[in-house]
């Protein structure tokens, strides 16, 4: 059955400008946030490599967004990762979090510059203490996108993302990407796990800005 309205052009006119104020589950994920204890387990010739590292994200309000009668709030992220040992930057990932308060969809969209990007999608309620997010390859809405290298030597087959909310105002997660390592014949699970503790509060989103400046 189709969802979605046969007005696919009228945008809603009663939009609050409050990012922050309407974020549902994703209002926890606002600010700034640093880790030092994440491991990553990756594919390496001779076998898995267990790898230590550091982490700082940053997530900050966007202005309200409409798909037509759609409407999103959303955060707009920045991940930046290191270990201790080398100075080169082990991973980067921009992208966004959208949540749509009329229906609980929440998404995450990610780039990382190896040439990969994806859309992963769950359901959420606003007082939810856990996210869990999910995109197959092969799939046109929710899916994942990879260089013919990529592809080639190291198919992503899916990626699924779980944060859980601490009482404290922390929160961690465990990402699982299924990849299938040119050789192989078995899937390997590339695991990402870290705990995230707030350093700085977020920004008004630009339009909030906006109008209280008007306001005087």
């Amino acid at each position: 059955m189709n969802p979605f309205p046969e007005d696919i052009f009228t945008e809603p006119d009663d939009v609050d400008p409050d990012t922050l104020a309407n974020l549902g589950p994703l209002r926890r994920l606002a600010g700034v946030w640093e880790g030092e204890k994440g491991v990553d387990l990756n594919p390496k010739a001779d076998g898995p490599e267990r790898r230590p590292y550091i982490e700082r994200i940053e997530m900050q309000p966007t202005d309200p967004q409409a798909n037509g009668p759609q409407l999103f709030y959303g955060l707009r992220y920045h991940v930046h990762v290191n270990t201790r040992e080398e100075d080169i930057t082990f991973h980067d990932q921009v992208g966004y979090w959208l949540w749509e308060p009329a229906t609980g969809l929440i998404m995450q969209s990610l780039t990382i510059p190896r040439g990969q990007t994806a859309l992963a999608v769950g359901q959420a309620k606003p007082d939810d203490t856990s996210l869990v997010v999910e995109a197959t390859r092969g799939q046109t809405n929710y899916g994942i996108c990879s260089t013919d290298f990529l592809e080639y030597a190291f198919r992503t087959d899916s990626y699924r993302l779980e944060i859980t909310f601490d009482p404290d105002g922390s929160w961690k997660y465990v990402s699982d990407t299924m990849l299938m390592v040119r050789g192989r014949t078995e899937l390997f699970r590339h695991r990402d796990v870290n705990r995230l503790r707030k350093v700085a509060e977020p920004q008004p989103n630009p339009l909030l800005l906006r109008v209280r400046a008007k306001q005087g």
